[in-house]
């Protein structure tokens, strides 16, 4: 099962701040839910809780909550709590790509473990604050291809460039 990696990080590394987006970009958002739609999606907590209650769990996809604590109550999805574990529920549902949807921890447990294939990371052109961040990693490591490099726009504040990295 190929194991891919979706984010939308600001030239900063930031990608949220009091748990939302700092940002709305509508085709990069079309972007995700296109990736993601049927897959199963792996996330943290407070990214879960992040979603508005009304797309909470993302519909049309399995939703996997990593937490630490295993009295939390996230259903209708899944809940787990180690990254493994949730692998291995979309591994067993004969899966054959899922995708860490973060956050930021997430995200790093996640490099941190060298489970990840392909990342798909939508540069966003901007510096806002945030709280929120994308872990560093080794661009060595990595293949980039660009897929779409798209100007900011009256519904877009800020231009965005989505990348495909796939593991050398």
């Amino acid at each position: 099962m190929k194991i891919s990696l979706i984010a939308a990080v600001a030239d900063n590394g930031v990608i949220g701040k009091d748990n939302d987006l700092v940002w709305s970009l509508p085709d990069d958002m079309s972007f995700f839910k296109a990736s993601t739609r049927g897959r199963y999606v792996i996330m943290g907590r407070r990214n879960y809780e992040s979603i508005p209650h009304k797309y909470r769990p993302l519909p049309g996809r399995p939703n996997i909550v990593l937490s630490r604590n295993a009295d939390y109550d996230a259903s209708p999805a899944d809940l787990v709590t180690s990254l493994e574990e949730a692998i291995e529920i979309a591994r067993k549902a004969g899966e054959t790509e899922c995708f860490i949807i973060g956050g930021g921890q997430v995200y790093k447990m996640a490099l941190d473990a060298g489970v990840i294939d392909t990342m798909f990371i939508s540069h966003v052109h901007g510096e806002p604050e945030g709280d929120a961040f994308f872990p560093e990693f080794d661009p060595s490591e990595w293949t980039m291809n660009v897929i779409d490099d798209h100007p900011s726009d009256e519904r877009h504040a800020f231009s965005f460039t989505i990348c495909q990295y796939d593991r050398k």
